[in-house]
Order: structure tokens, then sequence, then C-alpha cells
């Protein structure tokens, strides 16, 4: 018998979701362990160019103020790749009309392929922070802005990566993206320095970087300290995940480079 599909098609929802995730689990060595090894091995590179020495940033031992930007890199990075390489490898393959077939409005087409990359991000966020709890001391005084700007930036970069998907017509467009806008904005965003270190004219530039408020209100959470104004980074988060929602959903709605 035919399936009624109400104002929400929940079933197709939730069996894009668990594709999702399934994808990115059945190769959790690559997905969720290998990110990890290599935030790990980022943090010992500084620890040893400190070479045993006590550096603070304010009252803040560098090490702890080091961590939760790499967790959040390693989060969002790979929020990131979740989402963008599903589509781009539909696409290349041909099977992503499998996608766009089934009764599936674009917001849930939209929030099937975030979700899974939120997902990945988070567990990536979670293993990572425990695995470098090993070697620092991780206090979370903060709770609720750890939680909010894991999520927040998680489903950022997970919006990005569909946006980007749904752009790319093969794999070096959506490494150009890569390249040259995510890694370099994750980098300039004070994930290895205080902003308030920077001459006037590159804090500004840092002040306009949405991922200095993601690390900025992440690292808060951790160690009691912040760079910009909270509610600010609280605000920007919220304003550009929402332009990112109607950007993704317009561009499934049109069948933008999706559609022939």
């Amino acid at each position: 018998m035919p399936r009624t599909v109400g104002a929400v098609n929940w079933v197709g929802l939730w069996t894009l979701y668990a594709r999702e995730v399934r994808r990115f689990l059945k190769v959790h060595q690559q997905t969720v362990w290998a990110p990890v090894v290599t935030t790990l091995l980022f943090y010992a590179v500084f620890a040893l160019a400190l070479g045993g020495a006590v550096r603070t940033v304010g009252p803040v031992p560098y090490l702890e103020f080091l961590a939760p930007g790499l967790i959040m890199m390693a989060m969002a990075q790979n929020a990131f790749a979740n989402t963008s390489s599903s589509v781009v490898i539909a696409k290349v393959q041909g099977n992503i009309v499998d996608i766009l077939m089934p009764p599936m409005a674009p917001l849930e087409l939209a929030f099937g392929f975030v979700m899974g990359g939120v997902t990945r991000g988070l567990c990536v966020g979670l293993v990572t922070g425990l695995a470098i709890w090993c070697f620092v001391p991780v206090h979370m005084p903060h709770p609720f802005f750890v939680v909010f700007h894991a999520v927040m930036a998680s489903m950022l970069l997970s919006l990005l990566g569909l946006v980007g998907g749904i752009w790319s017509e093969k794999f070096d467009h959506i490494a150009a993206v890569t390249n040259f806008v995510v890694t370099p904005l994750s980098f300039l965003s004070g994930t290895f320095y205080s902003v308030e270190n920077l001459p006037p004219t590159f804090w500004w530039i840092a002040h306009f970087d949405p991922f200095f408020y993601m690390i900025d209100g992440f690292r808060y959470g951790f160690i009691g300290r912040s760079d910009g104004t909270l509610g600010i980074g609280i605000l920007v988060m919220l304003a550009i995940n929402g332009f990112l929602w109607w950007l993704a959903w317009r561009m499934l709605k049109t069948g933008y480079k999706l559609k022939a």
C-alpha cells in the first residue's frame, strides 16, 4: 500500500540522517580517530616548542588556552568534511538522484545532511577532548557556552559543507573551499593565540572572522576568559547559521547544480 506522508516525512528524514551517520561510522578509523591523532600531534608540537617553559595567556597557562581551540578546530573541520564529501561524491557518482527522488521537502533534505555532519563533529570533539584531557587539565566552569558553541559551530560548518558541496562540480572545487575558506578562517581566528596581542588592523580583521566567535565562546566555557563580547558572539553564530539555513534551503529548492 502507498505510504501516507504528513507535514514532515519523518521516515525519510530519519533514513537520510541514519545514512549519514552510518556512512562516517563505517570508516571510523578515518573519520573519528584520524582527526584525534592529528589534533594530538598539533598539541605535541606546541608543547615541545615551549621546551618546558611555562607560558601564559593572561592568567591561563598557554597549553590550557590552546586545548579548546584545537578541539573546536577538529570538530568544525570534520562537520564540514562530512556534508561536503557526501554531496560531492553523490554528484560525481551520479546517484544524487536517489536522494532527490523521495518525497522529501528541501528543508528535510538539508536537515538530514546537516544533522549527520553535526553528529560527526560532536563525536570528534568529544573523543578529542577526552584524549587531550590525558595531557592537560580540562575544566568546564561554563558548560552552556561549551555546548552551545559546539553545536552551533558544527552546524555552521556542516551547512557550509552542504552549500559548498552543492556548488562544487568535482572534488577540486570542494578542495578549493577547504583550502581558501575553511582553513584560513580557522587558523586566523585565534585558535593558537589571543587576538588581544594583535596589532589594531589585524584585531579588527579577526573580529570580522565568524570562526573567531565560535572558538572564543567555546574557549570561554573551559577557561572563563574571552577576547570578544560573548553576547555579540552568540548573535553572530545565530545570524550566520540562519543565513546558511536559508541558502541551503534555497539551493535545494531550486535544484541549483543538482537538477538538469
